[in-house]
């Protein structure tokens, strides 16, 4: 018989407050952090003693709602200490810049200036930095925000752009990272900056950005309808595209063919599919444009994880036969990883075991900060139960959940790794 996993709220509060501390804060460090003696938070995590204002003064060291230590509401994955003060900053930031908020030390560089950073954020994103890239964002909106304020309106709508692309930044980060919330304003403050920029093309990203948070929100048919516009919007002529339109159109349909196979729809993907691999090979090579990556290894290690997600494992599994050392070499660090987890999940559907979890290791070795993000880890885990077991749990301690049978936070499932 199978052992169930507690859920959060399972957790008595002082077993909450430990595992939120984690390893790296010491029940002393604890203390330091919250101006409150030792005693006091060894007192709160053997559920001895728990005052409002001892809750409250954790709840802000720790970085979370003093609904999360009370069971009230599971706390994000994969969410350190580092991590959650990131996401409050870029809350705030996002938050305050949309209001017209801005502090008084920041200054406005030039649009140069701001294009430049713009870029290396996203080529931190690109390389699975998250943290990193969302941590730079909030200074990046600010500066941004300031540019837009020192301009004339007729001079504008570069800045907007501009300010457009950290919105949407940030949205995708927060989604990557749980904040669910903080996603939606983002992209929506995203989507109002494009509108000012009058450029169609960001407008048409934001909406695939919106697509994306609707997909993590199991919003299927309505990521679906704005994945299918934003594609159709900018669907451009391949006699004339430029490099940088083939990138926004076979990044924007291989979406719309990702999220079709979240909804089962086989001759949508087939239909999608064929477009992404037709502009793929109209490009010839991999190419990074308006913060987004697209080629045609990028549609064919995509066409992997969308049959993964259709079941239909010994496709995938051939297609995957195809994608050589040097193909993956061309994709973008996250894109590879992603590539990798497809591949592991692929091959656990197809019963696998062994291969699919030296697959999953050799990943997680690979790029720690990047994996401890993502959810189909603990899925492909989850799934291989006949392999190795010294192996299972080698893997399972570096995903940080335990391995099947033993007592751990509730699985990710599917739908949580969208």
């Amino acid at each position: 018989m199978e052992t169930s996993m507690p859920r959060w709220s399972d957790y008595t509060t002082g077993a909450r407050i430990k595992i939120l501390r984690g390893k790296d804060i010491r029940q002393s460090d604890l203390a330091e952090m919250t101006g409150l003696s030792l005693p006091t938070i060894q007192q709160a995590e053997q559920d001895k003693r728990l005052t409002l204002q001892t809750l409250l003064l954790i709840a802000d060291a720790l970085r979370v709602d003093t609904s999360v230590i009370l069971g009230q509401q599971a706390p994000r994955r994969a969410m350190e200490h580092d991590d959650r003060t990131v996401m409050r900053t870029l809350s705030q930031t996002v938050h305050d810049v949309a209001a017209g908020i801005l502090p008084d030390t920041v200054t406005a560089p030039s649009l140069e200036t701001l294009t430049a950073s713009s870029q290396r954020l996203w080529k931190l994103y690109w390389n699975g930095k998250y943290v990193e890239a969302g941590s730079l964002a909030a200074p990046l909106l600010a500066e941004t925000a300031a540019r837009l304020h020192d301009q004339p309106a007729d001079e504008q709508s570069g800045t907007w752009g501009l300010l457009a692309d950290g919105y949407r930044l940030a949205a995708y980060v927060a989604n990557l990272m749980g904040s669910r919330d903080l996603a939606y304003a983002a992209i929506g403050h995203a989507q109002h900056a494009a509108a000012k920029a009058a450029d169609s093309l960001r407008t048409a990203l934001v909406m695939s950005g919106r697509s994306w948070v609707y997909l993590r929100d199991a919003r299927l048919p309505e990521a679906l309808r704005l994945a299918e516009q934003a594609a159709t919007d900018i669907e451009p002529r391949f006699s004339k595209a430029t490099t940088g339109e083939l990138v926004a159109y076979g990044s924007h349909i291989n979406f719309a063919a990702v999220v079709a196979s979240r909804m089962k729809d086989k001759e949508r993907v087939k239909d999608y599919l064929s477009q992404s691999h037709a502009t793929g090979a109209r490009m010839g090579k991999e190419a990074r444009e308006h913060g987004t990556v697209f080629g045609p290894v990028t549609a064919t290690t995509q066409a992997v994880g969308i049959n993964v997600a259709l079941g239909q494992s010994g496709k995938a599994l051939s297609l995957m036969k195809d994608i050589n050392p040097d193909h993956e070499a061309a994709l973008s660090s996250a894109a590879r990883h992603r590539y990798a987890m497809d591949k592991a999940m692929a091959q656990a559907d197809a019963k696998m075991w062994d291969t699919s979890l030296d697959t999953l290791e050799s990943a997680l070795l690979d790029a720690p900060e990047w994996a401890r993000h993502q959810a189909l880890p603990s899925i492909i885990v989850q799934k291989v139960g006949k392999a190795s077991t010294s192996r299972l749990r080698r893997v399972s301690k570096l995903i940080g959940v335990a391995a099947p049978g033993a007592d751990s936070f509730q699985p990710a499932t599917t739908s949580t790794a969208l």
